[in-house]
């Protein structure tokens, strides 16, 4: 299966985990902290990075002006400044020496938030919104050739009823000298597909070359669908968020996004091997814990319990499409396996792949014998640990308890062997002879009636410790019972004779 191949533009991340993110934690980052998450930041190669909001405090400010200084000529760094004369006074010291700087200012211009929070009406509102650009870019001016401007109109979701109004307010301020417009869905309210009618009428009616940006966030849950369809419906910059840390439900994730527009087919210039890597660090840094089913990086992204799933995960694990799992987990650098977990609900592949993942023999008519057993624990215990379903594998499999006892079995003399066992707790003794140990087996039972048809045998050679004993040798016995049916008898120990024989017992057991 190929990824589709799309002709759209690079899509231009936004990284905003060091601003929202930040802003949004019980305990924001020091300085220290916020240094070597920048440069993870810049490891996945996302483009343009906001640094902080530099008025929010004297802390900010120097964590900003540090990672402005930082940043190489490849990174646009971006401040956050409301639409105030002295907020972007602010935000131009901390980024003055930045060999890429970007002014981000904003104000709502949504009716509702300009009436209850600002107070102010529509016109005033409009008005900051358009003096601060034009100061902002003749402020920048003094040090960059050609100013790197953002203005987000905060709350831009909530502005369906004034929409024309707001793009004749944006048209004023591409003029005043706003390259990237950005478009925010502050408090997620409604279907992405009403957002993205909104993103592409402004689209329509603003100059070619302006760049369209979103910010979503993910108040019900739909943050990175909405985000990952702006970018169809003409948004360049997407401003994500790592791990989805933000206010609230947080920001749109940047893993989601960039992993959905590869399944797509978009080139995204990032670098997707470091996802899992990162997350974990940010995760650990920020004290949010990445919950269980979380996309792509939680610890059950890729589990699979069910039987019907199972068996389709295990069919296509080396595949970069799974039959049930959207990528190959080492695309975003994650090098754990499938989970099978064990339930009521999972099936044979599952017991045949845990006992595969422990490196013993096994096949698909002994899992099919296994599975039910597995099954009636898994209802009373719930899931069972892959280490369970060895131990049952070892009990049911490898020691079955029946109507045959081993007691011992010795070499008296080259191909005479001494047979001693219990048969329905009567003592049996035999000597047998033969060209090997099971040759002289088959025929010491066959002296005492039992009758047995050997069909072939084979033995492994196993490293590890097998509770607590060394475990050298698996044989693997099979025998044709009065149907010719083959029994399959299995047993390990560190003496190839004795595996051989411990086998023949449990394949009698399962017959008789």
């Amino acid at each position: 299966m190929q990824r589709p191949k799309n002709p759209q533009t690079k899509p231009f991340f936004y990284d905003i985990t060091l601003r929202d993110g930040n802003q949004s934690l019980k305990k924001p980052w020091s300085l220290e902290e916020k240094l070597f998450i920048f440069d993870k930041i810049v490891e996945l190669n996302i483009p343009a990075i906001e640094i902080g909001f530099p008025a929010s405090s004297q802390m900010d400010f120097e964590a900003c002006k540090t990672l402005a200084n930082r940043a190489s000529e490849n990174t646009t760094v971006s401040v956050l400044a409301r639409a105030n004369k002295n907020d972007i006074d602010r935000a131009l010291q901390a980024i003055k020496e930045a060999k890429k700087p970007r002014l981000h200012t904003f104000i709502t211009l949504s009716p509702f938030h300009v009436e209850h929070v600002l107070n102010k009406t529509q016109n005033q509102a409009a008005q900051l919104a358009i003096d601060a650009v034009e100061y902002g870019y003749k402020s920048l001016r003094e040090f960059q050739s050609e100013p790197d401007i953002e203005f987000s109109v905060e709350h831009f979701g909530d502005c369906s009823k004034n929409l024309d109004f707001v793009i004749e307010v944006l048209s004023e301020i591409v003029k005043k000298g706003a390259k990237t417009i950005n478009l925010p869905n502050t408090v997620e309210r409604y279907r992405p597909k009403t957002f993205l009618d909104m993103i592409s009428k402004v689209k329509e009616n603003l100059p070619s070359d302006t760049i369209i940006s979103v910010h979503n966030h993910n108040d019900l849950g739909m943050a990175t669908a909405t985000t990952v369809e702006a970018y169809f419906s003409g948004a360049v910059q997407l401003e994500c968020c790592l791990n989805g840390l933000g206010e609230r439900a947080g920001n749109t994730d940047f893993n989601q996004v960039a992993v959905a527009l590869y399944n797509c087919g978009v080139e995204t210039g990032v670098d997707l091997s470091k996802i899992y890597e990162t997350a974990l660090i940010i995760s650990q840094m920020s004290h949010v814990k990445i919950y269980e089913k979380a996309p792509l990086i939680g610890p059950e992204a890729l589990a699979h319990r069910s039987g019907i799933h199972q068996d389709g995960a295990i069919k296509t694990k080396e595949m970069d499409f799974g039959a049930y799992r959207p990528i190959h987990p080492s695309l975003i650098g994650r090098f754990d396996d499938e989970k099978i977990g064990f339930t009521s609900q999972s099936g044979k592949t599952a017991i045949y792949d845990i006992i595969k993942s422990f490196k013993y023999p096994i096949t698909i008519q002994e899992s099919v014998y296994l599975t039910p057993i597995a099954k009636s624990l898994a209802e009373q215990k719930g899931e069972l640990s892959n280490d369970e379903i060895l131990e049952l594998y070892f009990d049911k499999i490898c020691n079955i308890k029946g109507a045959f006892e081993l007691i011992s079995f010795k070499q008296i003399e080259k191909g005479v062997f001494d047979l001693f066992f219990n048969f329905n707790n009567e003592r049996k003794e035999v000597i047998g002879t033969g060209n090997g140990p099971v040759d002289a087996c088959l025929n010491g039972l066959k002296k005492l009636g039992f009758e047995t048809k050997l069909s072939y045998y084979k033995q492994y050679s196993l490293d590890g410790d097998l509770k607590g004993s060394s475990a050298q040798a698996m044989s693997a016995i099979v025998m044709l019972d009065s149907k010719n049916n083959e029994i399959i008898g299995r047993a390990i120990d560190t003496s190839t004779a004795l595996a051989n024989v411990k086998a023949i017992f449990n394949a009698l057991n399962q017959m008789y």
